[in-house]
């Protein structure tokens, strides 16, 4: 599929999910509960969710450490921010690319090797996501606990952890037998002319480097001990947006939705996860926490366009400044992919 077409294919899954949601709530009382909503608590969790951000920039020095344990803080949060802006305007999660691309621009970094550091923390992220789903799954007498004793909800929940255990095999087969794994690479490249073969194994070397963490367990640790931190305190945002539209179920249940929409967002959709974020929020609201349809939408709208508008305005500074375009990311990520660069998937 072409990119025009994966990015028709995002809208379409867009207005699929908007109209999902809004098949039995009337627009006019999800306006209603936005307008009535406590805006100071509202601009608390914008501020708590776009510092989170900086959270992230802390974090990612110590994901770089195997290939630069160095690298400026200044440089790890501009990326992080173009990043998430290229995320939030652009189709197809190009800010999945322009964020270690951004980072190479300002760090003697490979965008293989950011970009690997990139993977590790999506699979640490989606450890902590699952754990963010068990818990209150286990607490006695949780909401949580009855939706998810179903056939669906068990499902639901042994797909979590089935994913999360093949990308760990995945990564700790790459981290621990690296150069056994870029042999089996090198015997079926062979079968490719040496100006594609060569520049593939150059890059697969470079985005096999960060992996190194998975060998360490002090620096693994704490990369775990960062992301638990910083997805407690995202929570914390969704909790304090939850009580500005009179949303009283709890902290457990802010981290339940966080969870929620923290795997919900991993599937395609526009750009910004328009759609992805507000039925997740909404099915995890309602249907698990018996929230209102209307109060649900009030808060995923709220919460969602207030925690989109900052970041994204931070990112386009920081592009400005570096005097990144569009343009230049998308030759340069065409020239990585044809070199064998490290586009994976990023989940999460």
């Amino acid at each position: 599929m072409k990119h025009g077409g994966k990015a028709l294919f995002g809208v379409a899954v867009t207005v699929f999910l908007f109209w999902f949601v809004f098949r039995d709530v009337d627009p006019a009382e999800v306006w209603a509960n936005i307008v009535q909503g406590n805006f100071v608590l509202l601009f608390a969790s914008v501020c708590v969710a776009t510092f989170g951000f900086f959270i992230r920039a802390m974090r990612w020095k110590v994901l770089l450490a195997p290939i630069k344990p160095d690298t400026r803080l200044y440089s790890r949060f501009a990326a992080v921010s173009i990043g998430f802006m290229g995320n939030n305007v652009l189709p197809l999660r190009a800010g999945e690319f322009m964020r270690p691309y951004a980072l190479s621009r300002l760090e003697p970094v490979t965008v293989s090797g950011a970009f690997g550091s990139l993977v590790v923390e999506r699979f640490l992220d989606g450890i902590v996501l699952l754990l963010f789903l068990v818990v209150p799954v286990l607490l006695p007498d949780s909401p949580a606990a009855d939706a998810f004793s179903g056939d669906r909800g068990s499902l639901l929940l042994r797909s979590g952890v089935v994913t999360v255990g093949l990308v760990l095999l995945a990564l700790v087969s790459m981290a621990v037998m690296p150069k056994r794994f870029i042999k089996v690479v090198a015997w079926f490249a062979r079968f490719l002319p040496k100006r594609v073969s060569e520049p593939l194994l150059g890059a697969l070397e470079s985005f096999l480097d960060p992996l190194a963490i998975m060998r360490d367990p002090k620096l693994l640790g704490l990369a775990l001990v960062w992301t638990l931190f910083f997805w407690a305190w995202h929570a914390v945002s969704f909790w304090l947006a939850m009580l500005a539209f009179d949303i009283h179920t709890g902290f457990v249940s802010a981290m339940f939705v966080t969870a929620a929409v923290g795997w919900g967002v991993a599937l395609p959709s526009a750009p910004g996860f328009f759609g992805t974020f507000h039925v997740a929020a909404s099915f995890a609201l309602t249907a698990v926490y018996g929230v209102a349809g209307g109060q649900a939408l009030a808060f995923a709208f709220g919460y969602h366009f207030g925690g989109w508008l900052p970041i994204t305005l931070i990112g386009f500074y920081y592009a400005w400044k570096m005097g990144l375009s569009l343009g230049e990311v998308r030759f340069a990520e065409e020239g990585e992919a044809a070199a064998g660069g490290a586009q994976t998937a990023a989940t999460v």
